[in-house]
C-alpha cells in the first residue's frame, strides 16, 4: 500500500479564494458610498480641468488654490476607493486603516 494513498483519502483540498476581477469588492463599501465617492472623483477632476481652461487671470491665487484643493481631493478619492474596494484593506488591518 502506498503511503500517499491513506493522506489523500484523509486530507481536504485546498480550496483557493474566489478570484475577483482586479482584486476589486465592493463590500466595503455598500448602497450609496460607493456610487458617491466615485462621484466625487469625478467631479473632483472635471474641476482640476475646467480650471485648466483658464488661460488669463488677473489675480490668480485663488484659482492656484481651487487647483490644489481639487486635484487634492481627486487623489483622496482615488485613494478611498482604492482602499476599500481592493483588498488593501483586508491586508494592512481595520485598525490600521482607520488611523489614517
Amino acid at each position: 500500500m502506498e503511503s500517499g494513498a491513506v493522506y489523500n483519502e484523509t486530507t481536504e483540498p485546498q480550496v483557493e479564494a474566489p478570484r475577483r476581477p482586479l482584486g476589486c469588492t465592493a463590500r466595503r463599501l455598500r448602497g450609496w458610498r460607493l456610487p458617491l465617492k466615485a462621484l466625487q472623483a469625478i467631479l473632483s477632476l472635471a474641476a482640476v480641468i475646467c480650471e485648466e481652461i483658464v488661460q488669463v487671470c488677473i489675480k490668480c491665487g485663488g484659482l492656484y488654490f481651487f487647483e490644489f484643493t481639487s486635484f487634492s481631493a481627486v487623489l483622496l478619492s482615488l485613494l478611498i476607493l482604492c482602499v476599500y474596494c481592493t483588498q488593501v484593506y483586508e491586508t494592512f488591518g481595520e485598525d490600521k486603516v482607520q488611523k489614517v
